[in-house]
């Protein structure tokens, strides 16, 4: 798999392994927005230990997994879908990938068919950048830039998302993907 060589919207950052900052520890994210005025992504492999009464009667009492999107905003809901067509206003990310949209035709659609059946995932509050500043992260070498996939965002378990990207850029990125959590017990 070829590496990304400039930031953009479908990029997916992989934390390096060295990354030690709790909030971002082997996270995966999904860039959705990359400007001169800041960055903006939803962290892919945090799935949250409870579910959101206020979501669920929202969509209908159904019950979707929910993710944490990353520390900024941590109650702001966002969404990432492969809807296109059929859900105005959302923003293409990836082939396959858009985010965000019409919430109110979500809860239509959850009102009339399972979200099970979707390719949506949920996400509380997210990881943001300011101008320049994810610039200067990837130049310091703690993020892994990939490309992001349809697969990857709905498909993949949370937990396996970090080894994933790292194992499919091959070389020495497949070998970070063993290297583990925590040397010092090694």
């Amino acid at each position: 798999m070829a590496q990304p060589t400039e930031l953009a919207p479908g990029v997916v950052l992989a934390a390096a392994p060295m990354l030690w900052d709790p909030n971002f520890r082997r996270s995966v994210i999904l860039l959705c927005e990359h400007s001169d005025e800041g960055s903006f992504g939803l962290i892919l492999n945090r799935p949250l230990p409870f579910q959101s009464q206020e979501l669920d009667e929202m969509l209908h009492g159904q019950s979707p997994d929910l993710m944490f999107g990353g520390p900024v905003q941590p109650t702001s809901l966002h969404f990432l879908h492969d809807e296109a067509d059929s859900v105005p206003g959302a923003a293409p990310v990836a082939e396959g990938v858009f985010w965000g949209g019409d919430f109110d035709l979500i809860q239509r659609l959850a009102s009339t068919a399972s979200l099970s059946d979707l390719a949506i995932r949920f996400y509380l509050g997210y990881a943001g950048w300011g101008p320049g500043q994810l610039s200067g992260e990837v130049s310091g070498n703690d993020w892994i830039l990939s490309v992001a996939s349809r697969e990857l965002v709905f498909s993949t378990d949370p937990d396996d998302i970090w080894a994933r990207v790292l194992t499919e850029l091959g070389g020495h990125f497949a070998l970070m993907a063993n290297f583990p959590s925590d040397p010092r017990l090694n």
